[in-house]
């Protein structure tokens, strides 16, 4: 079917089909001549993208959830992708200037800590040279360090060594549960009555799991300061 054909089949715009393939939430067409002709897959991927936005999904959300599956993914595996992602999809990036950025974090800009963050994988540049916060809560809470006196660098330099600490935990947790939940779901046949079930142990993973990570983190941040202080104390009586 052509485009239009294709438009008329889900209810969209012929206009929304062009935006939606423009940013790869839906696979090329088949060309012959100059003409593109799209088939039962473009239906299935355009259902899925109209009932995500129904469901308030951005556009830049489904972008990456889509970007994530596998290629030839079939419209139920798709939906079945995109539930187990809901829960873990990351925030809504937020763009702003380094300008901007500098004036919250109440310090002079300094494009070296921005190249800084774009090297931790923190914030993207645009081509008109705004920047793209990918985790707003994160950023927020650095400033909040900034303000309490720490210079940004030593902050940046902090947050890439806990990153690394951070996605070994998280590993630790996901693979968890690919080793006994999903194992045992997909031994069984992934049955369609146990999904549920499935969906919502990892719709609870993720809050479970941060909690007894703060619990943990709290316990060893008591320790260190503890230590901390009293190593600090012990070298003021020396002198």
């Amino acid at each position: 079917m052509t485009v239009d054909e294709l438009a008329a089949r889900v209810g969209v715009t012929v206009r929304n089909v062009r935006a939606y393939s423009a940013r790869g939430l839906l696979p090329p067409p088949r060309m012959v001549g100059r003409t593109g002709y799209y088939g039962r897959e473009h239906v299935a991927r355009l259902l899925l993208v109209r009932e995500m936005l129904a469901e308030g999904y951005s556009l830049a959300m489904i972008e990456r959830t889509l970007a994530s599956a596998p290629p030839t993914a079939s419209s139920a595996t798709l939906a079945l992708h995109r539930a187990l992602l809901a829960p873990w999809l990351p925030p809504e990036p937020e763009v702003t200037t380094g300008a901007e950025l500098a004036a919250r974090a109440g310090v002079p800009e300094q494009p070296e800590v921005v190249d800084q963050l774009i090297d931790l994988g923190l914030v993207e540049r645009l081509d008109d040279g705004r920047l793209r916060i990918l985790d707003p809560a994160l950023l927020m809470a650095g400033l909040q360090v900034v303000e309490l006196g720490v210079p940004p660098a030593a902050l940046i330099a902090a947050q890439a060594r806990v990153n690394e600490h951070v996605r070994e935990i998280a590993r630790t947790y996901v693979q968890m549960f690919v080793d006994t939940g999903w194992a045992d779901f997909v031994a069984a046949g992934a049955p369609r009555e146990r999904l549920d079930e499935i969906l919502a142990t990892v719709t609870r993973l993720q809050p479970v799991a941060a909690q007894a990570m703060l619990a943990a983190f709290r316990s060893e941040m008591a320790t260190e300061v503890e230590v901390a202080v009293e190593a600090a104390l012990s070298q003021l009586e020396d002198e």
